[in-house]
Parts: C-alpha cells; sequence; structure tokens
C-alpha cells in the first residue's frame, strides 16, 4: 500500500514554532508529527509514501536523508506553486507513480491511532472510487460535516458549516482510500480543492463512502490541539512515555509537573514548569514559571520571569528576567 501525505501548509496558527519548520517536523515529545503519522501508516500495511511538499521543503530532506521513515520508502514532491488538497494530492501521487493502483492520502498534521488496513479493507468492501474516515468532534463548524446513508455512502460533504447548523458531528478526519481514478477529478498543474470540489463531485455520482471510527484523533494544528497531543503521550490520556529526555537537567529545587521536557533543556534551580512543553536546547532560568506554555528550541527564558496562558516562544528567542507574558507569542507575529 503507498500514501500521499500533505505536509506543505504554512503551518500559520502555530507561529512563532514554525517560522523556522514546517508543523510536521515539530516535536511530539522527542519525535517529530511526521514520524509518528508515518509510523502509523507502517503499522496500517504502507510500505511507500510520498510528501506533498509546499513549505521549507529543504527542511524534510534534510532530516530524512536517507529517503526512508519508519521502513517506508519515501518520494518528496515539492509543488511548484499552492495548488490547494486536491491538486497537491494529484501532483505529488503523479511524481511518486502512484497512478495505477489503490492508494491512502491523508494531512499530515492529524495524529491517530486509526486502524489503515481496516479503512482500506472496507474501503474494498464499499466498491467505490473513495472512502473518508470519519471521527466525532464537539464543533464541527470548523471542519467538513459528512452525513452517511445505512450503508455508509456520503449524502453530502458540508465543508465548515455554521455553528449550530451541521446536520451531524461526524467529521471528515484528514484520512482517504482512493482508487487511482479519482486523479482524473484532479486536472494536472492546476488548484483544486479536494474536500470543495473532488468530494462533492464523487457524492454527485454516488461513488464517495465514509468509515465512523471514534478512537483517538487530534488535528495538531493550533497551540492548544498540539500541546493536547504531546500531553497525552505522557499523562496516561494516551500512553505514559518518558516526559523527560535522559539528557535534560533538572536542578535541585526546580518543579516539573505534567509537563514535557526535551533533549539538553535545563530547568535551573527554583523554576517550576507545570502543564508545559519545553523544547530541545531551551533553558528555564532560575525562579522562572511556566504555565501552560510551549518555549521552543534553544530559547532562554530568563531568571523569575513568568509565561502563562498558552503563551508560545519561538525557536532561540531571549525572554528577558522578570518579563511576565500572558497568551503571548514571541517574537510578535501577525494574526491569522
Amino acid at each position: 500500500m503507498r500514501a500521499v501525505v500533505l505536509v506543505g501548509g504554512f503551518g500559520t496558527r502555530l507561529r512563532p514554532l514554525t517560522l523556522s519548520a514546517p508543523k510536521q517536523m515539530l516535536p511530539v515529545n522527542g519525535i517529530t508529527m511526521l514520524e509518528r503519522v508515518i509510523t502509523n501508516l507502517a503499522r496500517g500495511g504502507v510500505t511507500e509514501a510520498v510528501l506533498a511538499l509546499g513549505y521549507l521543503p529543504e527542511v524534510f530532506q534534510e532530516n530524512f536523508p536517507s529517503g526512508e521513515i519508519a521502513g517506508v520508502k519515501m518520494h518528496y514532491a515539492v509543488e511548484p506553486e499552492p495548488l490547494d488538497t486536491g491538486g497537491a494530492i494529484g501532483f505529488a501521487a503523479r511524481f511518486a507513480g502512484f497512478t495505477d493502483d489503490t492508494f491512502i492520502a491523508l494531512n499530515g498534521d492529524v495524529i491517530n491511532d486509526l486502524d489503515i488496513a481496516a479503512l482500506v479493507e472496507q474501503h474494498r468492501a464499499f466498491g467505490g472510487e473513495g472512502t473518508i474516515h470519519l471521527t466525532p468532534v464537539e464543533d464541527p463548524s470548523r471542519f467538513g460535516v459528512v452525513p452517511i446513508d445505512d450503508r455508509g455512502r456520503v449524502e453530502a460533504f458540508i465543508e465548515k458549516p455554521p455553528a449550530g447548523e451541521a446536520p451531524s458531528n461526524w467529521i471528515n478526519a484528514g484520512t482517504y482510500v482512493l482508487e487511482p481514478s479519482v486523479l482524473d477529478r484532479m486536472p494536472e498543474g492546476e488548484k483544486v480543492s479536494i474536500e470543495r470540489a473532488v468530494f462533492p463531485d464523487m457524492v454527485a455520482d454516488g461513488k464517495l463512502f465514509a468509515v465512523q471510527a471514534d478512537g483517538y484523533w487530534v488535528d495538531a494544528g493550533t497551540p492548544e490541539s498540539y500541546m493536547k497531543v504531546a500531553l497525552d503521550l505522557v499523562n496516561g490520556t494516551r500512553s505514559s512515555e518518558p516526559a523527560v529526555a535522559a539528557d535534560a537537567t533538572i536542578e535541585d529545587g526546580a518543579t516539573v509537573e505534567n509537563s514535557i521536557v526535551g533533549s539538553g533543556a535545563v530547568i535551573e534551580a527554583g523554576a517550576s514548569v507545570i502543564g508545559s512543553m519545553i523544547q530541545r536546547g531551551a533553558r528555564v532560568g532560575a525562579g522562572a514559571k511556566i504555565v501552560d506554555s510551549i518555549v521552543g528550541p534553544n530559547a532562554l527564558i530568563g531568571p523569575a520571569a513568568e509565561l502563562s496562558e498558552l503563551t508560545v516562544v519561538g525557536d532561540s528567542v531571549v525572554v528577558e528576567a522578570s518579563s511576565s507574558h500572558s497568551g503571548a507569542k514571541l517574537p510578535d507575529v501577525p494574526k491569522e
């Protein structure tokens, strides 16, 4: 089985962390988001994948020069210009030669434990042109809502309905099984949205199906959800991985609670880190207080500084001693 992984976005909502790295290359407890996605694909029988690249493509290639991740052979397809989701899938699939058999397509910023093999099996049983994984959410207004009939056939594809008007809370979870004929719906070199154009056309033709599965699923594209994905791995919600890297330093008198401390990071004496993420090489100064916040790689938090309310500190940023920041982005970045 082969897969197309969409990783070309700018990661605007995760700035300033994504000013120096694509969001799929951000660490999720020491392992990049991309590696976790590919590892789950490998568990489901995927042996070959292509990354649909756009923003900072060289970062992916430099980090995985062997062309292999989790035993999966990788291809790198760099879009000449942004082609939207459908255009990107079509471009990458053609680039890698995925044009003669069923393939997976998915968003590279979604972390889940989806049984890929089971999804493919159900797709083959449906006999359609495409099958979408659906997951339930409390607020479907930010997603594509997908009502289905009792046979699993998609009745409509409603992209981001107004709050309170969605006919269902089962949304497009960002993983698809597609037949190569779907590529004919994605004209080569043209911008096309799979959600707004390709899927509605498939619905009209009666060839789109969906599977409802309510296992672990998080769209890790915002600071809140990115933090959740990481902490879920260490607090027992999803697993109980080590929260502090073996080469991190926690000095005497420092407090670390329900937090992740990355490789080479230092938490100085008297500092407290609560419900937060301290990435590789960062240093939290003596007496500093970090609550529900993200400190990026190699950042320096000055002594007695305070960060709270999901403050996000970017790569190598220096936060002044005794300063206080609540809900801030450092450096400040324009709102989306």
